[in-house]
C-alpha cells in the first residue's frame, strides 16, 4: 500500500510539472516587420502574428546542403520511412552543429510521414547501395542504415545571431504563450537563400 502511494505521488508530481509547463505554438513564416525585439510573422496560412524575442535567443541559420555535407562523425537528425530489409529511406536529412550534437539522440516514431520515423545520431561508416549510399547512424543503445537518394532533401543549421532577423526572412520557433497572452521565442530558425526552415 505504501508502494502504491509513492507510485501516485510521483505520477501527481509528474503531472503537475507537465501541467506548469506553458503551451507552445509552432509558428513557420515569413518575417514583415521588426520593431526591436518584437517580430510580425505572416505564416503561409491565417493572420499575422507578433512574437517576442526572448533575451539571449538562440538563433540558427538553416541553409541547402548536398550529400558531400554528411561526413563521417556528423551528427544528423533523419525523417524515414522503414523498408522491408530494416533500413530507412531518407525523406530529409538535417546536418546539426556541433553545439547541438546530442539533440535528441535515438530512434522513435515521427509523424512527418504515414509510419515514419525519425534517428538522430552520429554518422559511422558509409557504403554504396542500390538507391543511393547506406549511411550508419549511430545513437545511444543502437544503430540504423539510412538510404540517402540523389532527391532526399538535405540542410545545414549554423550558428547565427539576431541580424538574421529581418524582413523577408522565412523562419520556424516554436513560441511560448505567456501568462498575459502573448508569444515568445528563446529559439528561431532562419532559412537562407528563400529556404522555409
Amino acid at each position: 500500500m505504501k508502494m502504491l502511494g509513492i507510485a501516485a505521488m510521483v505520477l501527481l508530481a509528474a503531472g503537475s510539472a507537465l501541467a506548469q509547463q506553458p503551451p507552445q505554438q509552432r509558428i513557420s513564416g515569413t518575417i514583415e516587420q521588426v520593431d526591436g525585439n518584437m517580430l510580425t510573422v505572416k505564416p503561409k496560412a491565417g493572420a499575422a502574428v507578433k512574437i517576442a524575442v526572448a533575451a539571449g535567443a538562440q538563433v540558427t541559420t538553416v541553409t541547402k546542403a548536398s550529400l558531400s555535407d554528411i561526413k563521417q562523425g556528423s551528427y544528423i537528425g533523419s525523417g524515414a520511412m522503414p523498408q522491408p530489409d530494416g533500413t530507412q529511406k531518407a525523406v530529409e536529412v538535417h546536418i546539426f552543429t556541433e553545439a547541438q550534437r546530442g539533440t535528441g539522440d535515438g530512434h522513435r516514431p515521427w509523424d512527418g510521414a504515414p509510419g515514419g520515423t525519425m534517428t538522430n545520431g552520429a554518422v559511422g561508416d558509409s557504403v554504396s547501395g542500390v538507391d543511393g549510399p547506406v549511411i550508419t547512424v549511430q545513437y545511444k543503445g543502437g544503430e540504423k542504415k539510412l538510404i540517402v537518394t540523389s532527391s532526399t532533401p538535405i540542410v545545414k543549421y549554423d550558428v547565427g545571431d539576431k541580424s538574421e532577423l529581418k524582413p523577408g526572412a522565412n523562419v520556424r520557433m516554436n513560441a511560448v504563450k505567456k501568462a498575459d497572452g502573448t508569444l515568445e521565442a528563446a529559439r528561431i530558425n532562419v532559412g537562407r537563400d528563400g529556404l522555409m526552415p
